[in-house]
C-alpha cells in the first residue's frame, strides 16, 4: 500500500444546507443539514480513505474552541488525525445548493482573529507542525499540501515544507497559488503543480482567458522549464497537463451535479492515489477526473 500525507493549514468546518428552491431576501425552509471535517486537502483526504482505508494521514491545526466538533467530524469519515492545537476557532463555511436551480454557492468565512498575545503560542504549533511532517515522511510515497496559508503563518512555510519533502525523496503535489506558489518555485519546486488555468494564466503572466492553443504551449514550456508536472484543470472543459514538456490532454466527465464542492480537492486525491502507484500520466489524469465526477454527484465535499 501506497501512503500519502495531506497537509491542511486552513482547516473548515463545513455545513451543506440543501434547499428544494433558494431566494434571496426571503426565508428560506431547508430539506437537508449536514456538517463535515473539510479544507482542501482534508477533503482530497477523506476521498483517499475512500479509494483504499488506510493510505492516506493528515496534519493540521485546529481551533481550541471547536476543535472537539471538528475532531469527531473526521472520527465519522475514519480520517487518520495528527494536530496541533491552535488559540481561538477553526473557521466555518456554508455551501448552499439549490436543488431546482442546481446550483452551488460556497461561503468562506476567514479565521477568527486570534488573541493579541497568541504569537508564541503559534510559533510553537509552527514547530510542532512541521515536526509532525517531518516524522512522517519516511512512511509515506507523497505529500498533498493545498489551500492557501492563513497569515499566522510564517510566510515561507509552503516553501519550506516543499524542500523538506522533497529533501526526503517523497513527490510533493502543491495546490496552492499566489505568493506562497512563486517563493516556492524559487526554492524547492513542487513535482506536481495542480491548478486551474486562470491560476495558472495570472502567476505566469498570460491574459485569462488564454486560446486553448496558447496555454497548452505555455504549461508545455513551464513543465520543461521546472522539469516537473503541471496539471491544469478548466471546469468543465478537458484538463490540460505536462510532465517535463510532454503534453496530456484528459476530458471531463459531464454528470447531473449535487455540489460542486471540493471536486478539485477530488480530483487531486484521484491523481495522486494513481500517479504513485503507476506513475502513468493518463491514468492519473483519467482518475482524477473520475473522482472529481463522483464527488459532484454526492452532498458530501470530498465523496466518491
Amino acid at each position: 500500500m501506497n501512503k500519502i500525507l495531506c497537509i491542511c493549514l486552513s482547516s473548515t468546518i463545513q455545513r451543506t444546507i440543501t434547499f428544494s428552491n433558494l431566494t434571496l431576501t426571503q426565508v428560506n425552509r431547508s430539506e437537508k443539514y449536514r456538517q463535515d471535517a473539510s479544507g482542501k486537502a482534508i477533503n482530497s483526504a477523506r476521498v483517499l480513505t475512500q479509494l483504499e482505508k488506510g493510505c492516506v494521514t493528515s496534519v493540521c491545526p485546529l481551533g481550541a474552541e471547536n476543535q472537539e466538533l471538528f475532531l469527531n467530524l473526521a472520527k465519522k469519515d475514519d480520517l487518520e488525525l495528527a494536530y496541533v492545537t491552535i488559540p481561538g476557532a477553526t473557521r466555518e463555511c456554508w455551501t448552499l445548493l439549490d436543488k431546482v436551480a442546481g446550483t452551488t454557492t460556497e461561503l468562506v468565512v476567514s479565521e477568527p482573529a486570534l488573541p493579541e498575545n497568541a504569537a508564541s503560542e503559534i510559533t510553537k504549533a509552527e514547530n510542532k507542525l512541521l515536526k509532525f511532517i517531518t516524522d512522517a515522511l519516511p512512511q509515506v510515497d507523497a505529500v498533498l499540501l493545498a489551500g492557501s496559508r492563513p497569515a499566522i503563518w510564517s510566510e515561507d512555510l509552503y516553501a519550506t515544507i516543499s524542500g523538506i519533502t522533497k529533501d526526503n525523496g517523497k513527490i510533493f503535489l502543491a495546490d496552492f497559488i499566489g505568493k506562497d506558489l512563486e517563493l516556492t518555485l524559487k526554492t524547492a519546486v513542487p513535482d506536481i503543480i495542480k491548478i486551474n488555468d486562470e491560476e495558472f494564466c495570472r502567476t505566469f503572466g498570460l491574459n485569462y482567458p488564454a486560446a486553448e492553443e496558447e496555454l497548452k504551449s505555455e504549461i508545455s514550456k513551464k513543465s520543461a522549464e521546472y522539469k516537473n508536472i503541471f496539471v491544469i484543470t478548466r471546469g468543465k472543459d478537458s484538463t490540460f497537463a505536462a510532465r517535463k514538456g510532454e503534453l496530456f490532454e484528459c476530458p471531463t466527465e459531464i454528470v447531473k451535479a449535487v455540489n460542486t464542492t471540493a471536486c478539485g480537492d477530488s480530483f487531486n486525491a484521484g491523481f495522486i492515489y494513481e500517479y504513485v502507484r503507476s506513475g502513468d500520466m493518463i491514468a492519473a489524469l483519467k482518475k482524477g477526473t473520475w473522482c472529481a465526477a463522483r464527488n459532484a454527484e454526492l452532498e458530501v465535499p470530498g465523496g466518491v
